[in-house]
């Protein structure tokens, strides 16, 4: 039978392919995974709750998008796949995977962005793959595909040789450690411009102009390495959160270490995990008992998380059927790496005709990481950031034939090119945020990230 989960299943020109599952003698994790195909064209691993749960890598696509392609639809270019339910379930097998970065807002809506860009990457990066190594919740490995006449010889062998080079790599041992990052600066010119910018911000929230806006900074250090290396440091030392991911291309990389859902799609049913509200969680339990009742009781992070939930709610809206949308009344508290979370999860039913494109463009950017109302919020962001935002507080995920469209918040995200490692943080500024307080929650948040991949943050 086909089973898809694209609203244009019913088209007679979408290509069919097959799903191919063939289960793996492999007990190894997948930073192994990762040294062995090390060399790999656009290797990319996400690992944590995605699918499910586990890790999915893939490399060596079959396609990867233009520059002048639209990327929204793009992710409703997925085949029809013949696979008995029972085979399929938990699957993935193949499709689009890569970033939205948030200078696509400029295609969603009428916005300004900021010129100056350190170090550019591509406004969006999507490759089409119809294999990957996928290691489900239980730990076990596959090799899944999204077979077609024309590919099935080609896939054999591309089984094959992917045993090969995990099995050489068992026995080869660890790889050579290269130099890993300096530590993440935060330059006194960058950190006193938050100050004022926080300020100004408050200002305009006086005036009415906005209800709440997430401004952001930006620390810099360096690294000579690849994104999928770094990850492998943050899978090894066990720090990884739910919506983990890495990404490799020859114009750069992003090692994205996010807790935080965008979008969910299975079917007809869309889900979102906004987080507004952030503290310190110490490592001493009293200490954090202590912290989460600080955060419980923060007057000014309820004010930030109900209007977020409240921006999603409408945002989905745009392309759900009536009365659809819900959430509950209180928001769920989540402990994440040295750092706790308000979180509330937003659902709702598409409209039958609603495609994955329509979806992100009623939704995109992220309301959590911008700000209500959400278009004037991105004009004041335009205004009261020094540089530009590049992947950071975009999207990152996959859309899948069989998993569906799953894409995480891109933040805590790591972005590199060119020896160059910058790290975006930024909070919700609403009418009581003092402008120390935001800066301080700014390193908090980027502290357990550079922990992650062995290095400090610092300030300059």
């Amino acid at each position: 039978m086909l089973v898809t989960s694209s609203a244009l299943a019913d088209r007679t020109d979408a290509p069919l392919a097959e799903l191919w599952r063939v289960r793996l003698p492999w007990n190894c994790g997948p930073e192994l995974v990762l040294a062995a195909l090390a060399d790999e064209p656009y290797l990319c691993c996400l690992s944590g709750v995605w699918a499910g749960g586990g890790t999915i890598i893939a490399a060596d696509p079959l396609r990867v998008a233009e520059a002048g392609a639209d990327p929204f639809a793009l992710l409703d270019e997925l085949p029809s796949v013949s696979a008995d339910p029972a085979e399929s379930f938990g699957a993935v097998g193949g499709g689009w995977f890569g970033w939205l970065g948030y200078r696509l807002a400029a295609r969603v809506e009428r916005v300004p962005l900021v010129d100056k860009r350190p170090v550019p990457l591509p406004d969006f990066h999507l490759a089409y793959y119809d294999h990957v190594l996928h290691q489900d919740a239980y730990g076990f490995w596959w090799f899944e595909a999204l077979a077609t006449a024309e590919r099935s010889a080609e896939l054999e062998e591309r089984l094959e040789y992917l045993r090969r080079r995990v099995a050489d790599q068992r026995f080869a041992g660890a790889p050579a450690d290269r130099q890993g990052p300096t530590p993440l600066r935060l330059r006194a010119e960058v950190a006193e411009h938050h100050l004022r910018a926080v300020a100004e911000c408050r200002e305009r929230i006086a005036a009415g102009e906005i209800f709440q806006a997430n401004i952001c900074q930006r620390l810099d250090g360096e690294y000579e390495g690849s994104a999928t290396e770094l990850l492998r440091s943050a899978l090894i030392g066990g720090r990884v959160p739910q919506y983990t991911a890495a990404f490799d291309t020859p114009r750069g990389g992003i090692v994205s270490l996010s807790p935080e859902l965008f979008l969910r799609r299975q079917g007809r049913q869309v889900r979102s995990g906004p987080i507004k509200g952030t503290v310190h969680r110490p490592n001493d339990p009293e200490r954090a008992v202590l912290s989460l009742q600080q955060l419980q009781s923060s007057a000014k992070d309820a004010a930030e998380h109900v209007m977020i939930v409240d921006l999603m709610r409408n945002d989905l809206g745009r392309v759900c059927e009536y009365g659809s949308v819900s959430a509950p009344r209180r928001p769920t508290a989540e402990a994440h790496p040295g750092l706790w979370h308000l979180v509330t999860t937003v659902e709702g039913r598409l409209r039958r005709e609603v495609g994955n494109a329509e979806l992100l463009k009623a939704a995109f950017p992220p309301g959590s990481v911008t700000g209500a109302p959400k278009v004037q919020a991105l004009k004041v962001i335009a205004e009261l950031e020094p540089t530009g935002r590049e992947v950071y507080t975009g999207a990152i995920g996959y859309a899948s034939p069989l998993a569906g469209l799953e894409l995480n918040v891109a933040i805590r995200t790591l972005e590199l090119s060119d020896g160059k490692l910058w790290l975006g943080v930024g909070g919700g500024i609403v009418a009581d945020s003092d402008p120390q307080a935001e800066l301080e929650e700014t390193l908090v948040k980027a502290r357990p990230v550079a922990a992650a991949i062995g290095t400090t943050v610092v300030s300059e």
